[in-house]
């Protein structure tokens, strides 16, 4: 650890120390600092409780956002859309939501404290873990497939947990600050719609069909109703998820929030849109992902046991990603392009909107919808036209 992070680490500890030891009345004394993931505006520490006259876990884990309200975000789901201190309210009040639910329903780490004014957060320590990255960038079986498998069944334990408590998430909202209720991904879904169109025409010459506009129009509202409507953490990239003892466990709720179950799952369909990312999902692979979500959530959402409302669904979701997608990275836009979280599966931005816009087509020629299929093979070929020159 340099001289600059030590000194921001042992910062942090101090602020720490100081609001536990406020909480619990007594003196307690953290060490060894552990530097974990993290961002130029955050600071992540694994340390020791080593004096503590509670019943304080062993290791605990340390996260503070630094920035004035001014600042804008620029994670790898939605480069640019939201101060930090509108992303730590919505992460502090989503790790109180899913805190309050059952151990074998919480999808992470529980608060154990925070602080809105020091933009801090106490949180439980999940362990011994390996990010999803690794086991994808890896290629290894059956490791691969456990891992994804995992994932889409906490998805669903997750999804089916919090089905019908988005009152209880928007109480919690209300009580730090009604403004931060604003969905950001949601907004830029708006954005996109108006806006993707005129992208492809500039860029590829193609006109977007009327009947595509629509789709498109009603897979946006999948951020703000539908019919599945569950907790998510929302930025769901490989980086934010990791597998343990326990199965797979999601980290970084800044985004977090209610919305359409269905597209959690195509999220990781689609190749992880809000990242530049890519890997090689057959389609009989998704498709048993997308049964291992089923399996979570089929007792709460009965309609889904039915195949073609299954499949429709999840068509409908991957379409408003990929859409999504281009949206973010069709621009040559280089502040959005190097806001994307770079990792092991990381490809460039040619790659991963040709292959996206190829496996919607063929998902969709699978469902047998043959408009969204004949669209979306028109832009991958497109797409691979203009980068071959």
């Amino acid at each position: 650890m340099t001289a600059l992070l030590a000194e921001r680490a042992a910062e942090v500890v101090s602020a720490a120390q100081q609001l536990l030891t406020k909480r619990m009345g007594a003196p307690v004394k953290l060490s060894d600092p552990i530097e974990l993931s993290g961002s130029g505006r955050t600071t992540v520490l694994r340390v020791r409780v080593s004096e503590n006259a509670f019943s304080l876990p062993r290791t605990l884990i340390i996260k503070q956002v630094r920035g004035s309200a001014e600042d804008r975000h620029t994670g790898g789901l939605a480069p640019g859309v939201a101060s930090i201190d509108s992303a730590f309210l919505r992460e502090a009040v989503s790790y109180q939501f899913t805190t309050a639910l059952s151990r074998e329903q919480r999808p992470g780490a529980y608060l154990i404290a925070h602080s809105l004014p020091d933009k801090l957060l106490i949180l439980s320590d999940l362990g011994e873990n390996s990010s999803i990255t690794a086991v994808l960038q890896s290629g290894a079986e059956p490791a691969t497939r456990n891992g994804l498998m995992a994932f889409a069944q906490a998805l669903g334990r997750m999804h089916a947990a919090t089905v019908g408590r988005e009152a209880d998430f928007v109480a919690l909202l209300r009580r730090v600050d009604v403004v931060h209720r604003v969905d950001g991904i949601a907004q830029q879904a708006e954005a996109a719609i108006s806006e993707v169109p005129g992208m492809l025409q500039r860029e590829l010459g193609i006109e977007v069909p009327g009947e595509i506009a629509e789709r498109i129009v009603r897979g946006n509202r999948l951020f703000s109703a539908g019919r599945f409507r569950a907790f998510s953490p929302s930025d769901l990239c490989p980086d934010n998820v990791i597998l343990n003892e326990e199965g797979a466990r999601f980290l970084d709720y800044e985004w977090g929030g209610f919305r359409d179950a269905t597209l959690d799952i195509a999220y990781a369909l689609v190749s992880f849109p809000g990242c530049l990312c890519d890997f090689e999902l057959s389609r009989e692979r998704g498709q048993q992902m997308v049964e291992a979500w089923r399996s979570e959530v089929v007792g709460v959402w009965q309609s889904l046991a039915d195949d073609d409302v299954l499949a429709e669904r999840i068509l409908e979701a991957r379409l408003i990603w990929v859409w999504l997608s281009t949206y973010w990275f069709l621009p040559a836009d280089h502040a959005r392009i190097a806001a994307a979280r770079e990792h092991g599966l990381s490809v460039p931005r040619s790659e991963a909107l040709i292959n996206r816009w190829a496996a919607l087509a063929e998902d969709a020629r699978c469902t047998g919808d043959d408009a969204i299929g004949d669209f979306a093979e028109d832009v991958s070929a497109m797409l691979e036209e203009r980068w071959s020159e």
